[in-house]
């Protein structure tokens, strides 16, 4: 990820972030062979897909509803 220009947190070493102009982030997770990205712009998300399926063979399984026994609720 560091290649892709992410930061990686001091608090969690699983953690990137990329911030972008306007203020806008993206939040890349991963936990074993799972990877969770968050952030505000869809079209940036799936730049970041495209990019990492280039590197990585990757499925999208959609929207997260539970990690680590915790559910994910939207609004």
């Amino acid at each position: 990820m560091m290649s892709h220009e992410y930061t990686k947190t001091d608090a969690d070493h699983c953690v990137y972030v990329k911030t972008f102009r306007g203020n806008k982030f993206i939040i890349l997770l991963l936990y074993v062979n799972d990877m969770f990205i968050v952030g505000q712009d869809k079209a940036m998300i799936g730049d970041l897909k495209k990019e990492l399926s280039k590197s990585f063979d990757m499925k999208n399984l959609g929207p997260a509803k539970q990690v680590l026994g915790m559910k994910i609720l939207r609004d």
